[in-house]
């Protein structure tokens, strides 16, 4: 049953930029002249992740309004390659493999036979032959007595008796750093060269919204750049992946960013080097809690988490990214008939995006008195703007002044909150403003709600507005 997926670690693994984390750390401590403490570490995905730095939560949550770097390096990277390859992840996952281009990236899911999501993912094409899955932490695990399977184990579950598929875990080649933020351009073409942040097909133009760029840099200060080039038959000449950096263009915090996945060899130094620059244009390295901030304020609806608002009971048909992520006009993958089954009853779940004026997580939601639903996510964040958080009506002085802060929140509601139009397509603005739903906010014991409610609105707009797929004219200037 399991072969790819590695046994539940006695204890949270390291990623590779643990050490650089704590040159880091000293580093904090002499710049802002407070002393060194160590950094408070959890256990995400059998990682010991840190939660912050130094900087508060709060402090770093703010930095991706100039530019927030994250170590991913819990982060997995899997190469499906082979003849066979492109069929099998076609016929297992929910996007459309077979019309991806070369370059590009797609975002989808992993679902069970009933629909329910095993994990989110990003897949980039490196040639017609070869697919690099990026999965979540932990889900390279596969451990019978946990009761877990790798995703690469359940993929390969479905493979035919005559296909031809290799599977690599790259993981270990390749450290995942990732960028957001205005000046994230700016710091990477100042690092690595403009040439890596180009159109892979158009030297001319800047790389577009979801593509990636695989490139050879020297390990020197000599950042002459050396394109993967694509073969007229689709079939790469591609190099050791430990001699490759991949720059993709994903944005998952909904911000303009890049995701750079640098050879093991060149990790530390580049790290360094990138961790640097951003604090000398104001931004920080960012920890669990900054990033949770991060993907919650992301554009209009926020960002779902595995094991939050995915999980792998509830099917994802009204989850915001469910036609980005679930092609339904192929012919089959796993999952397809209960996702099917759903639309056809009519299941009119919804995630929500709820700015709050405290922390609610867990809470129940109520909607004139009524209950509707259940927190799944929150978080106090400095990144709501004022017009947003004077329109909760709180009385709280930390939600009302200049600088102030509120909670953002997804939460599960068993219904839409909003009317429909005559196609029975949500109704989620109205004079072209967006709509906004107040609701209260109560802890619960033995299922009644008890103290007094948390004031909030469901935000049809969400909280900041998107920028990932803009122009990257817009920051160039930076």
């Amino acid at each position: 049953m399991f072969g790819y997926g590695f046994k539940m670690p006695p204890q949270p693994r390291k990623t590779a930029l643990f050490d650089a984390e704590e040159w880091y750390q000293n580093l904090l401590a002499e710049k802002l002249g407070i002393p060194y403490s160590p950094i408070q570490r959890s256990n995400f995905g059998q990682y010991h992740m840190a939660v912050h730095y130094l900087t508060s939560v709060m402090e770093e949550a703010k930095a991706i309004e100039k530019v927030a770097v994250y170590n991913i390096d819990h982060m997995a990277q899997i190469n499906f390659r082979g003849k066979d390859a492109c069929a099998l992840l076609d016929r297992v996952l929910p996007a459309n493999v077979e019309s991806m281009k070369i370059g590009q990236c797609k975002y989808t899911l992993l679902l069970n036979d009933n629909g329910g999501v095993l994990d989110d993912l990003i897949i980039m094409k490196r040639a017609e032959d070869s697919f690099i899955l990026v999965i979540n932490a932990g889900h390279d695990l596969s451990d019978e007595q946990h009761g877990l399977i790798s995703d690469t184990d359940f993929i390969m579950q479905h493979l035919h008796p005559d296909d031809e598929v290799f599977v690599e875990d790259l993981s270990d080649q390749l450290v995942k750093v990732d960028v957001q933020g205005p000046y994230s351009y700016k710091l990477i073409t100042e690092i690595f060269g403009s040439d890596v942040l180009k159109n892979r097909n158009d030297k001319g133009k800047n790389m577009s919204y979801f593509t990636f760029n695989e490139v050879i840099l020297p390990y020197s200060h000599d950042f002459t750049t050396q394109f993967i080039n694509d073969q007229s038959d689709g079939h790469n000449n591609l190099l050791p992946i430990g001699q490759t950096y991949f720059f993709s263009r994903t944005g998952y915090t909904n911000r303009w960013g890049w995701e750079i996945y640098i050879p093991q060899l060149h990790a530390i130094e580049k790290f360094k080097q990138i961790v640097l620059k951003a604090m000398e244009y104001g931004g920080l390295l960012v920890g669990l809690g900054g990033r949770d901030d991060n993907r919650l304020s992301a554009g209009n609806v926020g960002l779902p988490l595995m094991g939050k608002e995915y999980n792998s009971v509830n099917t994802p048909t009204n989850v915001p990214l469910f036609h980005t992520a679930v092609d339904l006009q192929k012919p089959d993958f796993v999952g397809k008939q209960q996702l099917l089954k759903d639309i056809e009853i009519g299941l009119d779940q919804r995630m929500v995006i709820i700015i709050s004026e405290g922390n609610v997580i867990n809470n129940d939601v109520y909607i004139n008195g009524v209950r509707q639903g259940t927190v799944t996510s929150c978080i106090m964040s400095p990144n709501v703007p004022l017009e947003k958080r004077l329109f909760i009506g709180s009385e709280r002085k930390s939600v009302n002044e200049e600088n102030g802060i509120a909670a953002i929140a997804l939460a599960w509601l068993n219904h839409s909150p909003y009317q429909k139009d005559e196609h029975q397509v949500d109704i989620i603005t109205i004079d072209e403003k967006p709509i906004r739903i107040p609701v209260e906010l109560y802890r619960v014991k033995e299922g009644q709600p008890v103290g007094n409610p948390v004031l909030g609105y469901i935000s049809a707009d969400g909280v900041n507005p998107p920028t990932a797929a803009k122009p990257l004219k817009n920051i160039e200037q930076y």
